[in-house]
């Protein structure tokens, strides 16, 4: 008695428990099995600590805590978790099982299937080197190598997994799935397939209850006709939501649109897409590309049809196409009817034209410039071939064109003009000053060629040199050229605000 309570207490200090026979329908022992060694049959039942070990027969030494069981081996490791397979190996000294061959662990309403699974009870950890998969409810996740912890519920998988639910397939590399949360964490190169999108990213999570992701390190959503890449990228199946950040690109290819900036957002089930902080579009279904930047953007499709109905731009926007160039505070562009409504101090400029107007109305026709109302307070000046401006001022403006050159004007209410006449040689005629309630103006190679006058009408021919001195220039003229985008990279450039302070001139603003 005294050795075996010695015994007993010396096992208990070093972390150490015996191992009990519960039960077996025989007892053996023989030698041939290893010194020490019984062999047990039938119904056989072992127990550590608060650990059962189920199996048809087992080779057990007491002494060492080491025994192998031969089929239908079950270990009951608590009331939620179970393991089984065709055979193990145990070592009660370390509380460590070896399970070979049709392995299937339980935990609650997890499964894990394997061939090969290692079982360390002191750290509730079940590991296969192998093949393995693990269920729960209606997710599937495969992987070459895994790691189970039992206490928390928390599964670790390794090497080409596959995760798969009804709502989506993931590829990766390495992942964390923490069950009780329903929360899958991406730790390498990662990719989901929705029914009609794809995301990539290298690094995130999936919220399995609520089929929202969030990748990042780069990342891309993408389907058939469109895209959306940013470093970091946040989806929300149900909603059909997408938030993107830094670095944002998106590229509609059934509408020939590619959208940037350092913020995006996409609703889907009403086809809208937001993008802001630096915001960028290149819109190149037309003949020639279209360049616009404004501190915000709206693009709008049909969700039905998918077909590009409006573009909406708010603030600083500045625009460069080959044949048309402006600017303005706000832009309303209906891709629909070909139509776009500038507001907010409006310019736009097409070859040597100017046109200004508190707000300017253009109407595209065969992807081009048709008209242009300019209301109120509408001023066209065109730069003479040799020296001088001419120019049309009015209340209300409209303006016609042709293969994308003014063709003619009708200025209703306050018309006034000023144009520089020339010989065919280019030689002096005079400068010609008019004014009438209403002008009908032809105008041919950018020069006004025929004028047609409506009600009360001044008409006055001065000589160049017999002109009063700013008598040539309509009141409120502003030439200004230096707003004009230049090129495609140019429309980033912040507008130079100019201010008269005690005469003097003062520029204020500076480029992005």
């Amino acid at each position: 008695m005294f050795v075996c309570i010695c015994c007993t207490l010396s096992a208990q200090q070093s972390g150490k428990t015996f191992v009990h026979i519960e039960h077996a329908d025989y007892q053996v022992y023989d030698e041939a099995y290893g010194k020490g060694v019984e062999r047990l049959i039938g119904n056989v039942a072992l127990r550590q600590d608060s650990t059962f070990f189920y199996s048809d027969s087992a080779h057990f030494n007491e002494k060492t805590r080491y025994f192998d069981g031969y089929g239908n081996v079950h270990i009951k490791v608590n009331d939620t978790t179970d393991i089984f397979s065709d055979k193990c190996k145990y070592s009660g000294d370390i509380k460590f099982a070896e399970l070979f061959d049709n392995v299937i662990l339980k935990d609650d309403s997890t499964v894990l299937k394997t061939n090969y699974l290692t079982y360390d009870r002191e750290a509730h950890l079940a590991t296969y080197p192998k093949r393995g998969t693990i269920t729960r409810n209606d997710k599937k996740l495969v992987s070459r190598k895994g790691y189970y912890r039992d206490d928390i519920e928390v599964a670790y998988f390794r090497k080409d997994v596959v995760v798969t639910t009804p709502k989506c397939r993931m590829l990766t590399d390495t992942l964390e799935y923490r069950i009780k949360e329903e929360k899958i964490f991406f730790y390498g190169p990662t990719t989901i397939y929705y029914e009609d999108y794809v995301l990539v990213g290298n690094y995130g999570w999936y919220d399995a209850a609520n089929d929202i992701a969030y990748l990042d390190r780069r990342a891309t959503l993408s389907n058939q006709g469109y895209s959306i890449t940013a470093d970091t990228m946040f989806y929300d199946r149900k909603t059909e939501f997408a938030q993107a950040k830094s670095n944002v690109f998106i590229h509609d290819t059934v509408n020939k649109a590619i959208l940037e900036g350092n913020y995006g957002e996409m609703w889907k089930n009403i086809g809208k897409t937001f993008v802001t902080d630096s915001a960028r579009m290149r819109y190149y279904a037309d003949k020639d590309t279209l360049f616009q930047h404004s501190d915000t953007l709206f693009f709008y499709i049909n969700p039905q049809t998918n077909k590009a109905e409006r573009i909406l731009s708010y603030y600083n926007v500045r625009f460069y196409r080959r044949d048309i160039q402006g600017k303005c505070d706000s832009l309303n562009y209906l891709i629909s009817d070909s139509t776009a409504k500038m507001r907010g101090n409006p310019m736009i400029w097409a070859e040597n034209s100017q046109l200004r107007g508190d707000s300017i109305n253009i109407v595209m026709a065969n992807r081009a410039i048709d008209s242009v109302l300019l209301y109120p307070n509408g001023f066209i000046i065109q730069k003479d071939t040799i020296e001088g401006f001419n120019q049309i001022k009015g209340k209300t403006m409209t303006a016609y064109f042709k293969d994308n050159e003014l063709d003619h004007v009708y200025d209703d209410g306050n018309a006034e003009t000023v144009y520089w006449l020339r010989e065919e040689d280019g030689s002096m005629i005079g400068i010609n000053v008019s004014q009438s309630t209403a002008m009908d103006i032809e105008i041919e190679k950018n020069q006004i060629v025929r004028i047609k006058y409506f009600k009360k009408t001044t008409e006055t021919l001065y000589p160049k040199e017999k002109i009063k001195e700013g008598a040539e220039l309509l009141k409120g003229f502003e030439w200004r050229e230096e707003l004009r985008p230049t090129g495609p990279e140019d429309i980033y450039r912040k507008e130079v605000k100019v201010e008269e302070n005690a005469g003097k001139t003062r520029r204020k603003g500076r480029r992005k």
